[in-house]
């Protein structure tokens, strides 16, 4: 049960969902304040202990933070999440490789965020999240166009960030795909590329189109050539073709 006032929990766990929990989001994530006690009816005690990442955060002069085990837990919990259901499946172990997944994506979406950021080296050579949202239910154009007219499946989730570009704010769109890779222990395609809602957006990522399909022909016409190493959707289907042809 909830407590009644401040200071009466009697030292248990409070259930997320009462209302000291219901707390106003952070802006820059979409989240409510950090939340490391334990759930009231957790089956396990889990870590609590959080990972600095490699992304910097604007205004703040240090880098963002990875949810721990325990804030991961929660986060599940208040979105209707519950571990009874796959309980087979719910243990410390894979708890703690979700949170190392996650943290990995995180890693490889920034690294291609700022593969596309070199095109601006030279007016800015430090890019810094702003901050970021997810938003599973909306489907990016290019993710609709990719399911409709390539039979691509749909993206599990996708998330916006806003990268600080010395002074100017840059959206930049990520769908998640789970492809199933053989033989990798990365499964997950992400799709990342600035949101077409600017000129400059629109020139590098015809840029970047040019680059993967005309290398020869864009080495000439850009003075410094960069193109992210992730591959986009349609590549990988191209590739799946050629391999089942070989």
């Amino acid at each position: 049960e909830c407590p009644q006032a401040a200071g009466n929990s009697g030292g248990g766990a409070i259930p997320p969902e009462c209302p000291m929990h219901q707390q106003q989001l952070d802006g820059d994530n979409m989240m409510p304040p950090p939340n490391q006690r334990p759930a009231f009816d957790q089956p396990f005690p889990l870590n609590q202990s959080r990972e600095t990442s490699s992304i910097p955060r604007h205004g703040t002069g240090k880098n963002w933070v990875y949810p721990s085990e325990q804030m991961f837990w929660n986060a599940m919990t208040r979105k209707g999440w519950n571990w009874r259901d796959e309980k087979e499946d719910v243990t410390p172990e894979s708890i703690s490789e979700i949170i190392k997944i996650h943290n990995f994506n995180n890693e490889k979406a920034w690294h291609e965020i700022l593969l596309w950021e070199k095109f601006y080296d030279e007016e800015c050579g430090d890019p810094q999240l702003v901050k970021f949202q997810g938003r599973p239910k909306d489907m990016s154009p290019k993710a609709r166009f990719l399911t409709t007219f390539r039979s691509w499946p749909k993206p599990f989730d996708r998330h916006d960030w806003i990268v600080n570009r010395c002074g100017r704010e840059v959206r930049y769109i990520l769908d998640y795909y789970d492809v199933g890779f053989e033989n990798s222990d990365d499964s997950v395609l992400i799709d990342v590329r600035p949101a077409m809602d600017s000129f400059s957006a629109m020139r590098d990522r015809f840029k970047v189109f040019m680059l993967r399909n005309v290398p020869r022909v864009a080495s000439f016409l850009f003075e410094y050539p960069m193109i992210p190493k992730g591959m986009d959707p349609a590549e990988i289907s191209r590739t799946e073709g050629n391999e089942d042809q070989s």
